[in-house]
């Protein structure tokens, strides 16, 4: 997931960079979107790995 944020938040900023306005502002929702579910399962995984 945290990948997928990064690939996700690389093609917002060359988007931006080149003037892609819709394509970057949907690629920096995805990214966010990504990289919160990954914070929730890596923290969801943690406190159940210690059980």
């Amino acid at each position: 997931m945290f990948r997928w944020a990064i690939i996700f938040a690389v093609i917002a900023l060359i988007a931006s960079f080149l003037g892609f306005g819709g394509v970057a502002g949907l690629s920096k929702d995805f990214a966010v979107i990504f990289l919160v579910v990954a914070v929730i399962l890596f923290v969801i995984g943690f406190l159940s790995r210690g059980k």
